[in-house]
């Protein structure tokens, strides 16, 4: 009998019936997703005019993709049923530590901003990077990676989001301006003399919010162009409590509103020194996590009262020389509405003896007016509900209206009855948060954000009835809650994120290029000057020239996200964000 002697040859290999489970990773899906992260972080910056949905996109696409991710685990990887079971398990148990173990500000929007998209990105990369590993250690190791990504998130804090979604971050251990104010407020204090206080606040220079018309225009002697040679002098630099508000100035008073603490704040200060003349704290606080704690309208003078609104919907008249609370009324219960999503933002208008505010209640809640000596109720108008506008006294064709530009246009009302004159209807699937800009005595622009752009109409009274005609609409000019400011036939302002121009006539671009962030934009009437107030804190100086962007000084005046309107009274230029102030010398033209 012969015997085969390659018979071993035949016999099939063995092979472990462990290893043959073990698969590498499909690992092209992942390259995507980790791609598609990066893609809609920077979609808006690629996106010349970059509508409301791109930007929204960049914050909360990553997320989106982080959650693909983790679908993308369970259902395409090929790892093994028990690496799926224990990678999901793992994920949702990291993720579930993280969120116990973070500051209190960072569980809203950075979560799926921050937290969500670097955890899931991180593992991730683990799974790329092990993907022809073929044992459990891979999945240990991708989970290592996200588990000490989503820690990352627990070593800061937030005090909000900035113009372009990007999360404010500061170390967790880090004291905030709220702390900073508490430890300092004590040996900055002083007094002013009641009868100077009374003497200039019966002229106050600078009333409330973007001035006497509400329209950011300033007169007064006209600034040096050239601050290189002649830099603007620190007079004085502060650190302040968290909110959006301007300055109202009267002399040596400088009034304004911080959250401190629990407490929302009135405060006034001396314009020379920085230094507190008084406070007045009211038990209060509102923090949005999009635009972080404090109060978002600028105080008001008229007629020696000072007059504030508070975000979670306190309206207070004040004695502006001691502080003292003359009345209060509480705008949630006139309204019946709880704070909307960025809190209370209507500055009061006063006019003779109403004070008014935008309060966005239903009904005819949407405007009202109080007496301004006792605080009583005088009449009430309905208007739309999403505006972070406020009231404003208008004179067109020689009659006076207080104009309110809602989500659902702009309204005309008799500043004496509230009655409604007459309505231009623009509905905006979303918030106002400018100003509307008389034109002349017959035009107004109307300014929308995140996308929509700006409207020119014309105001006319035929047959005893009042109309408005749409001029133009144009998109090259959308400012969000940005200012614009009218000078010789064209407006300045932020469109999106890049400072522009147009044509008053035409609603055309003439140029578009100074790229300062969502920051805010003051008129010197007289020289033509524009002082840009940079969202990160840098005051720049423009021509207000139609043939080209004209940029002629710049310096950094403040630090940190800068969203509040600055003020320029003579050669001071007073400036502040969420979380310093400071006052400016500036240089003034040789006459």
């Amino acid at each position: 009998m012969s015997i085969d002697t390659n018979s071993e040859s035949k016999i099939p290999p063995v092979v472990s019936p462990n290893l043959s489970k073990w698969k590498p990773l499909r690992i092209w899906p992942l390259i995507i997703l980790l791609a598609g992260m990066i893609v809609f972080r920077l979609l808006p910056s690629l996106v010349e005019d970059a509508p409301a949905n791109i930007w929204m996109s960049a914050a909360f696409g990553p997320a989106l993709c982080g959650i693909l991710i983790l679908i993308w685990w369970l259902a395409a990887s090929r790892a093994t049923i028990w690496e799926r079971f224990a990678g999901f398990i793992g994920i949702a148990a990291s993720f579930a530590a993280t969120l116990a173990l973070l500051d209190p500000s960072m569980r809203g929007p950075a979560v799926p901003v921050l937290t969500i998209p670097t955890g899931m990105a991180a593992f991730a990369l683990g799974a790329i990077l092990c993907h022809r590993l073929l044992s459990f250690r891979r999945t240990i190791i991708s989970l290592l990676m996200a588990l000490a990504a989503f820690g990352v998130s627990t070593l800061f804090r937030t005090d909000g989001m900035w113009g372009n979604f990007a999360l404010g971050l500061h170390p967790r251990w880090s004291k905030s301006s709220e702390d900073l104010v508490s430890a300092d407020s004590q040996s900055r204090q002083t007094k002013a003399t009641a009868s100077h206080s009374a003497d200039a606040l019966a002229h106050p220079e600078w009333p409330g919010f973007r001035g006497l018309h509400r329209d950011g225009v300033q007169h007064g002697p006209i600034p040096a162009t050239d601050w290189t040679t002649s830099p603007p002098k620190l007079v004085w630099k502060i650190p302040v409590g968290p909110g959006w508000s301007s300055f109202a100035v009267a002399g040596q008073m400088l009034f304004t509103q911080e959250q401190r603490g629990a407490f929302e704040t009135v405060v006034c200060y001396a314009a020379d020194s920085g230094l507190e003349i008084w406070t007045r704290q009211v038990e209060s606080r509102f923090d949005d996590p999009l635009g972080g704690p404090g109060p978002r309208a600028t105080p008001t003078l008229a007629d020696g009262a000072l007059y504030v609104m508070g975000a979670t919907g306190l309206l207070l008249r004040l004695d502006p020389i001691t502080g003292e609370v003359v009345w209060k009324q509480d705008l949630k219960v006139i309204a019946d509405r709880q704070p909307p999503m960025w809190g209370f933002s209507s500055s009061p208008l006063v006019i003779d003896s109403l004070v008014i505010v935008h309060v966005a209640g239903s009904g005819d809640k949407g405007i009202v007016a109080f007496n301004t000596s006792d605080g009583k109720l005088q009449w009430s108008a309905a208007a739309g509900q999403d505006s972070y506008s406020s009231p404003e006294l208008a004179t067109i064709n020689q009659e006076s209206f207080v104009l309110m530009l809602t989500n659902k246009g702009l309204d005309f009302l008799d500043p004496a009855t509230g009655n409604s004159r007459f309505y231009h209807e623009w509905p905006f699937e979303g918030y106002r948060a400018c100003q509307p800009q008389l034109i002349g005595d017959d035009s107004l622009l109307l300014p929308t954000g995140m996308g929509a752009g700006t409207r020119r109409i014309r105001i006319s009274h035929v047959d005893d009835a009042w109309k408005a005609d749409e001029v133009w609409t144009s998109r090259n000019l959308k400012a969000d809650f940005n200012d614009l400011v009218v000078f010789e036939g064209h407006a300045y302002g932020f469109d999106s994120a890049i400072f522009s121009c147009i044509d008053l006539e035409t609603g055309q671009r003439k140029w578009k290029g100074g790229r300062y962030g969502k920051g805010q934009v003051l008129l010197q009437a007289e020289s033509g000057l524009l002082i840009v107030m940079g969202e990160q804190g840098e005051v720049v100086l423009l021509k207000a020239d139609p043939k080209s962007l004209t940029e002629l000084s710049r310096f950094q005046a403040i630090s940190g996200k800068t969203w509040n309107h600055p003020v320029l009274i003579g050669d001071r230029l007073y400036v502040r964000n969420a979380q310093e102030a400071a006052c400016y010398q500036l240089p003034l033209a040789q006459q």
